[in-house]
């Protein structure tokens, strides 16, 4: 669920995609918003396991994914489906923003 209203989504929408044309360059806007703001790395948790999420990444069939690490194990997990933890990390509106402008 979003802390963020819609208009602050749409705001945030808006300075991600200034210059995008067409969903391609609007989804690697956004991305690189996230990228470059979400402070990493940060614990959660994934199916009842505790990850570190340790960067993020566009890949080629165009999702964002969490690079999730535990231990030595590696797994991308789509960022649509990261639950965040409380408190979010810093730069986490723009995941919410991308989540929204996903809809």
């Amino acid at each position: 669920m979003s802390t963020l209203d819609p208009a602050s989504l749409e705001a945030l929408i808006e300075e991600a995609t200034i210059d995008a044309y067409g969903d391609d360059e609007q989804l690697t806007g956004l991305f690189t918003k996230i990228e470059e703001n979400l402070a990493v790395p940060f614990t959660t948790t994934v199916l009842g396991v505790e990850v570190n999420v340790v960067g993020v990444d566009l890949t080629d069939d165009g999702r964002v994914v969490a690079r999730c690490a535990r231990g030595s194990v590696l797994q991308s997990i789509g960022i649509l489906d990261l639950v965040l933890p409380e408190p979010a990390p810093e730069g986490s509106q723009w995941i919410e923003a991308y989540r929204y402008w996903v809809r």
